[in-house]
Formats: C-alpha cells, sequence, structure tokens
C-alpha cells in the first residue's frame, strides 16, 4: 500500500463528512513526512487528533506488513477518558481508510489479562498515560519493546506541563531518544500563554531546533458567555451558596439542549448538583449521569459511551471530562462558580460547538455574586487572547529518584549514560554530578541519614550496573509508579461486592453503621468498614452527607487577576461595560457608600472592630495562593513590631487579619509591609510556611519512595503515612538539611503553594500603587465573604447559615 494511498483516503473520507483538511493539519502531514518534531497549537474541537494520526497511519501504510514486536507509535494522554475516545477516533480512520493498523489502550484501568496479551501480541499504536509508559519501562528487557518505535505524540500537553507528570514525559523521552534513533516527537496542544517554552520542554535540548516545528491554527474560536442571575443581587455575598439557588433558571438550559455537560470544580459540587438538579427536575432521571475520577471505570465508561453515543441528555461533571478529541456531540456547556482561569474556561467553552468553525456557548451560574465580576473580564481575555502561561517544573529530585528506580527494576542502568540523557531535559538541565550522586548515594544507602535502616538501601551495583534484585522492593516500586498523590483512599462496595467507586478515608471514618451519604448519584446507607473496604447498601432517603475529598482549592490565575482589576478599576470610575456589571451595581453601590471601590492604581485596605475582634482587610485581587503566603508574611512582619496574634481567613479577592489588639495604621507602616526586602526570610520564619512544607513532604515523600502507601485494597492508613512523613521531615530537618527532597519541599511551596514569583510581582505592583484605608461602619460586600471564609472552620453548615443570615440581618442596613 502506498503513502499517497492513505492520504487520498483521507480526503475522501473528510469529503464524505463535509470537512475540509485545515491548513495547519495539511502543514503537520508535511512536516511528519519530512521527519520533523514539533507542537501543534489549535483549539478545542479544530482537528487536532487527525493532524498527527493520518500521518501516521499513512507512515504505518507505507511499510507494507505489519511489523510485530512492538508499537509503531505511542500516543501518551493525560486522563483515561480521552484515551478511550482517541482510540474511538483512531479507529474510525482506520476503518475509512482500509488500514491494518491496531490500536490498544493501556491505563492503569486495563485488567491484568488485557496487558498479558498485549505483552505478547503488542499493538501497533498504543494509547498510554504517562504513568503507564513508565511502568513499562520498569520491564524486563524494555528496549526490544520500542524496536520498531517511529514516533511517540504527546496529547493535551499544555494539562501535563508544569506538573510532575509532565516530568514523567521528559524522563521517558530521553530514554526513548536514546533508545531509538530519528524517534519522532510530537505533541498537541491547546493555546497557552508560553507556546514556545511547551515546545522547547517537550523536546529537549538533545533535538536540533532546525528540526523544531511549532504549528499554528489560525481558527479563532467563537465563544459565548451567558450568565444566569438571580432576580436580585446579593449585596452581602457569600461563596458557595448562590449556584444551588439559581437551580431553577439552569433547569430550562439543560431542557433545551440536545446534550449538556454541567462542570463543577470539585468532586463534592458534582455529587450536589447531580442530586439537587434531579429533585427540581425529576423528569431527567435515566438522562442524566455524572462523571468524576472517584467513581468506578465500569460507571465512566459507561457514562462516556452513553454521552458519546448521545443517549444522555446531561452530564454533571469535574476536570475528568475537560479534555476531548474532535467531533464529540455536545450542544451545551454550564460552568458552576469561577472557572479561576481563561485558559480552563476557553477549554470547557470548547466541549460545546465541537466542531471546526462552530461558536461555542458557555453558561456562567456563579456561586456567589462577586464571581460575575469575572465575567467581564473571561470575555475580554478571550477577545483579546490573553491566556495563562504553563510553568514546567525545574529540578524535581522526587520524580528523578523514582525514575532511577524504575530503571533499577527492570535491566538496571549505568549512571553515566542516564547522567548525559536526563541533563538533555529541561527540568535537569542544570542538575550538577554531585547532585546526580547524592540521589545514587539515596537509593543505594538511604542518604547520609538514613543509611542504618536496611529498608531504604533498595539498589545494589554489579559491575557498574545499578539494579534492583529484591522482587519485594521491586514489586513495591511498580505499585508506587507515579507521582499523583492523594489522599489513602477507601474502596466502596455494596454488600454483594460490586465495586463503585473509592472515597478518602478520613471521610469514611467519620460514618457510624446506619449513616446515610450521596455517593456516584446514589443514596447509600453506611453497613460495615472491612480490611479497608467500606460496605454499603441502598437507601431510600433523601436527606444524607455528601462527601468530602481534600484537595487544594483552585485559585485565580494570574492573568485572569489583572483582567478583573481592571475591569473593577472601570466601575470604580463610572463605566458599565456589560450586563453584569449593571446587575452587579447595587453591590458596588453599597461598597462604595461604606468604603471604595479600588481603581487600578489603588489597593484598598479595610479596618474595623467587630465583637470577635480587629478585622484588617486587604483587597489586592490577586488570587487565594498569592493571598495566602502575603497574609503569612504580613502577619509575620506586624507581631515584630506589635506582639499580637492573629488569625487569617482567604479568598480569590483578598484576605483577612483577625486580632485581638489593635494595629495603629498608617500608609508609611503598610508600604513597609508590603516590602520586598528579606521576603522568603519572613515568609520561611512563619510556623504557617513550615506546616506548609511538612504537609508538602508527604507528597515529595510519596513520589521518592520514602513512604509506601500500601498494596492494593490494603492501603495504609492516612494517618501512619502522615506520621512516617513527619518524622522524616524532622529527621532531615535536625541531621540532613542539605537533604535534596527536604530542600526540594521549600521551593515548591514558595514557587507553586505561594507562587512566589506572582507574589514578588504583586509586591511590586503594590509598591506603585496609592494605599487607600478605610474605616467603615459597617462590614462592606468585599469583607463580608472574607469573614464567611473565616466561620467555615469553626462551624456545620446548618449553625453556618444560621450565623451568616443573622450578620446579613445585622449589616444589611
Amino acid at each position: 500500500m502506498q503513502v499517497v494511498d492513505t492520504y487520498s483516503k483521507a480526503y475522501s473520507w473528510f469529503e464524505t463528512k463535509g470537512w475540509t483538511p485545515f491548513p495547519f493539519q495539511e502543514q503537520a502531514w508535511e512536516a511528519y513526512d519530512q521527519g520533523k518534531n514539533g507542537l501543534i497549537n489549535a483549539p478545542t474541537g479544530s482537528g487536532k487528533t487527525y493532524s498527527l494520526f493520518i500521518p501516521i497511519l499513512a507512515a504505518f501504510d507505507k511499510l507494507g506488513k505489519k511489523p510485530s514486536g512492538g508499537p509503531f507509535a505511542i500516543w501518551i494522554t493525560p486522563i483515561r477518558a480521552l484515551a478511550k475516545e482517541i482510540f474511538i477516533a483512531c479507529n474510525r480512520a482506520i476503518a475509512e481508510t482500509g488500514s491494518e493498523m491496531v490500536v490498544g489502550i493501556r491505563t492503569g484501568d486495563t485488567s491484568a489479562s488485557i496487558r498479558a496479551k498485549m505483552k505478547k501480541t503488542p499493538p501497533n499504536l498504543l494509547i498510554t498515560t504517562p504513568e503507564s509508559l513508565h511502568i513499562l519501562l520498569a520491564s524486563k528487557n524494555y528496549p526490544t519493546t520500542y524496536k520498531n518505535l517511529q514516533c511517540i505524540v504527546i496529547d493535551e500537553w499544555h494539562e501535563l506541563l508544569g506538573t510532575k507528570r509532565g516530568v514523567q514525559v521528559e524522563l521517558a523521552l530521553s530514554r526513548l531518544k536514546a533508545l531509538v534513533t530519528n524517534l519522532r516527537i510530537w505533541g498537541i496542544s491547546a493555546t497557552i500563554g508560553n507556546i514556545e517554552q511547551a515546545l522547547e520542554v517537550l523536546l529537549g535540548t538533545s533535538i536540533d531546533k532546525r528540526d523544531h516545528v511549532l504549528i499554528r491554527s489560525k481558527i479563532k474560536k467563537q465563544i459565548l458567555v451567558e450568565s444566569i442571575l438571580d432576580q436580585e443581587v446579593e449585596t452581602l455575598p457569600w461563596g458557595g451558596h448562590l449556584g444551588i439557588k439559581l437551580l431553577e433558571s439552569v433547569i430550562p438550559v439543560i431542557d433545551k439542549s440536545e446534550s449538556a455537560l454541567i462542570f463543577a470544580n470539585t468532586r463534592s459540587q458534582c455529587e450536589i448538583w447531580y442530586q439537587r438538579i434531579l429533585d427540581v427536575a425529576p423528569h431527567l432521571a435515566g438522562q442524566m449521569a455524572m462523571h468524576h475520577s472517584a467513581i468506578s471505570r465500569e460507571l465512566r465508561d459507561w457514562v462516556e459511551e452513553n454521552l458519546h453515543e448521545g443517549k444522555l441528555k446531561a452530564v454533571v461533571c469535574t476536570s475528568s471530562l475537560d479534555l476531548g478529541v474532535d467531533f464529540r456531540p455536545v450542544e451545551t456547556i454550564i460552568q458552576i462558580g469561577s472557572p479561576k482561569g481563561i485558559a480552563r474556561f476557553i477549554q470547557r467553552a470548547g466541549r460545546s460547538g465541537h466542531q471546526p468553525g462552530a461558536t461555542s456557548t458557555i453558561y456562567f451560574v456563579p456561586t456567589h455574586a462577586l464571581e460575575l465580576m469575572e465575567v467581564p473580564a473571561l470575555r475580554e481575555a478571550i477577545e483579546q487572547s490573553y491566556l495563562e502561561q504553563r510553568i514546567p517544573h525545574i529540578r524535581s529530585f522526587d520524580v528523578l529518584v523514582q525514575y532511577l528506580m524504575t530503571l533499577a527494576v527492570s535491566d538496571g542502568f549505568i549512571p553515566r549514560q542516564i547522567f548525559a540523557e536526563i541533563i538533555q531535559t529541561h527540568c535537569f538541565q542544570s542538575i550538577t554530578q554531585d547532585e546526580f550522586q547524592w540521589c545514587l548515594h539515596y537509593i543505594t544507602k538511604g542518604g547520609s541519614s538514613l543509611g542504618a535502616y536496611n529498608e531504604y538501601q533498595k539498589v545494589i551495583v554489579e559491575n557498574g550496573v545499578y539494579k534492583i534484585v529484591d522482587r519485594r522492593i521491586a514489586q513495591r516500586h511498580r505499585l508506587s509508579i507515579g507521582t499523583i498523590v492523594g489522599e489513602s483512599s477507601i474502596r466502596i462496595k455494596y454488600l454483594s461486592g460490586k465495586y463503585i467507586g473509592t472515597m478518602e478515608e478520613y471521610f469514611v471514618s467519620s460514618l457510624k453503621p446506619g449513616d446515610v451519604f450521596w455517593f456516584a448519584g446514589r443514596s447509600l446507607e453506611f453497613v460495615k468498614i472491612k480490611n479497608m473496604e467500606a460496605y454499603v447498601r441502598k437507601s431510600t432517603k433523601k436527606n444524607g452527607r455528601v462527601p468530602a475529598w481534600n484537595g487544594s482549592k483552585m485559585a485565580l490565575s494570574g492573568m485572569l487577576s489583572e483582567m478583573l482589576r481592571l475591569e473593577i478599576s472601570m466601575r470604580a470610575e463610572g463605566i458599565i461595560t456589560c450586563e453584569e456589571t449593571a446587575y452587579l451595581d447595587p453591590l458596588f453601590e453599597l461598597q462604595m457608600e461604606r468604603s471604595a471601590l479600588p481603581k487600578s492604581s489603588e489597593l484598598l485596605i479595610e479596618y474595623f472592630e467587630t465583637r470577635d475582634g480587629y478585622h484588617l482587610m486587604v483587597f489586592p485581587f490577586e488570587g487565594r495562593s498569592v493571598h495566602e503566603g502575603m497574609a503569612a508574611l504580613i502577619a509575620s512582619r506586624i507581631s515584630k513590631s506589635t506582639p499580637i496574634s492573629c488569625s487569617i481567613a482567604m479568598n480569590d479577592y483578598g484576605f483577612e487579619l483577625l486580632s485581638d489588639k489593635k494595629i495603629n495604621l498608617s500608609v508609611e507602616q503598610v508600604r513597609k509591609w508590603f516590602d520586598k526586602k528579606d521576603l522568603i526570610l519572613d515568609i520561611q520564619s512563619t510556623l504557617n510556611a513550615a506546616e506548609m512544607a511538612k504537609r508538602q513532604f508527604r507528597q515529595v515523600a510519596r513520589i521518592s519512595g520514602l513512604i509506601f502507601q500500601g498494596y492494593p485494597n490494603k492501603p495504609k492508613k492516612e494517618r501512619h503515612i502522615q506520621s512516617s512523613a513527619g518524622l522524616l521531615f524532622d529527621v532531615f530537618k535536625q541531621y540532613e538539611p542539605n537533604n535534596l527532597l527536604y530542600l526540594q519541599t521549600f521551593e515548591e511551596v514558595l514557587s507553586f503553594q505561594l507562587e512566589e514569583a506572582r507574589l514578588r510581582s504583586a509586591l511590586d505592583r503594590i509598591a506603585e500603587q496609592d494605599i487607600i484605608i478605610h474605616y467603615p461602619d459597617k462590614v462592606t460586600p468585599f469583607s463580608f465573604p472574607l469573614m464567611v471564609e473565616r466561620l467555615r472552620e469553626k462551624f456545620t453548615t446548618e449553625k453556618l447559615m444560621d450565623r451568616i443570615r443573622k450578620m446579613q440581618i445585622q449589616w444589611k442596613h
């Protein structure tokens, strides 16, 4: 079969569908045929998948006979749901062109029998995840698996970039490039703010830049944003409750749609919305489903298949359905609450009108009134093509240690060979020989502080080859491969043994026999727990608890924060830009009556006293993460001059310091608080920063293999993991302060939790702003939600609602 035949058949197939290849697709086909490496940058729903699969298929068909002994191409996806969609899309093209290519999927959901069959007879195209690719690298004689490999595709690279999973990809590529001569590496990415850097990180430094190609689509996706508004604006707003109040307005949107995805930001929110929609609109029963990562694979597969076949009218989901291949039939997108980022919002919006040239419509449902301020900011950002950057990780020693263990489990490795490979990655291009030797010493001897314990001496050296020969150590490592770290989970099963999904240990441990809770859209009664498995039966009760999962709250992105500050500034100058701004006018008027609306050249501070104490409210509008670091910094600096204790609360718009003693405020004093001088020292000296580092170390310890989380169906209890991680953290702090894993923890807290670079930028901006201090007689619309954030930690939901109602009555007039 000639290559021209495959392309001709692809053109004919496109024509029968009424499609015409876009210029970026044809550019990709040509570049692939020339042996180039590169990145495809195009919006969701524009045909990115076929821009690379068609030339891979053509190259495969050109061989004339099917190669045996390993895959011809590997396709990496960030989520399992996407793997199945790519499988369907590729097989559709194979069927239409008459190719004999065989496509297979290997992810964490793949059964042992299918994996064994795949090992014996590998597919020509292997669709897998970063974790599963590393598991393959942990196999004996793995180099022979890749003898026929021509290409590896990293799909949705923007989702992996800026995560440790992206580092896993970099390391795997460094190994495969060494094994396979002229390996072609391609990425597929939606638009991000640093797309050129994304290409460089993907390809590393070993590939000649003359062979780099960045192919950009010139398709501009049309996105229509519609807000769903309450009849009357809440002038003293608070987070988390308004969305459900708007449910009656959401149902008609679902009813008039052929199909809808309803995106929630958390799994708990997903469960709540699914339940409440059915309460209000029982006619949707049987036409609606739920999809999130804690639900069993069987249920997720059922949802994906029925959604794809058009049998479901609506699916309430989380980021588990953020991504998807082209031509997926979804008509309407509903976003519950702030998306926190421009790129995420565009990604989700693109799931509707998911065909080339179609307009994407997304309905925005605020969970409190202030979130509506973000809508005009989002529209303007989309219009101006402003997007966030994805900052890649560097010097992630926990991932490197895990990778070295993976190679040691397989055939072993020679250090000088691997060092030469990893320094060609973006993440480890600055690593020194001494640091690499530290990693080797750590996996062989446990480092300088753990050398007395045999369990940390995992790797032996034979004739210069580092390898693992102990089967138990090898098995434990294979079970631990990956960088996605969560709390210990308990499997949820019916008494019959049927698996439903997983919930975190801390929630299940709070249940008593007979307690009712909602999970996977079902009312369940807790019966018992045995061997880290919780057994339940169906319940007819409508009232029950909703599970909570311990996940960090998403913070407003830097780009969206900037756009938000501009929108508020325009309203402060009397400019009403859109329907949302006009709707919020009573709230803004009350804010200006009691305090002020800050212009972009101003930093607003409010200070007042209640029976709880003295409230210092600061509104930089920089996002939760930056505000957390900023609040800790200011509290630390205040305590140096005034011996007081402060409690801290923050949201995306500002932060609160509540103290028991009065602080003497002045513009000069505030300027000192926000000075960049000794920034890192002052942050690290706070108890808050030390605690954050200790929490972060649990992740580093798990990824690096310092802590084993347990065997399948027999995980270790979360409190044991926390205790072990805390003990190791204290050991390194006292006896090995130069431990690279220990030091990495503090770097990650600064860079990713507190967003140090963004914090510095915010402090630079504040240094140029006018400091506006107001002493309101009553709580303001901006300060009220901060007070509620602080109260959440103290009260149950019912008591919190009562307290909030009393506060609103007290301060409304």
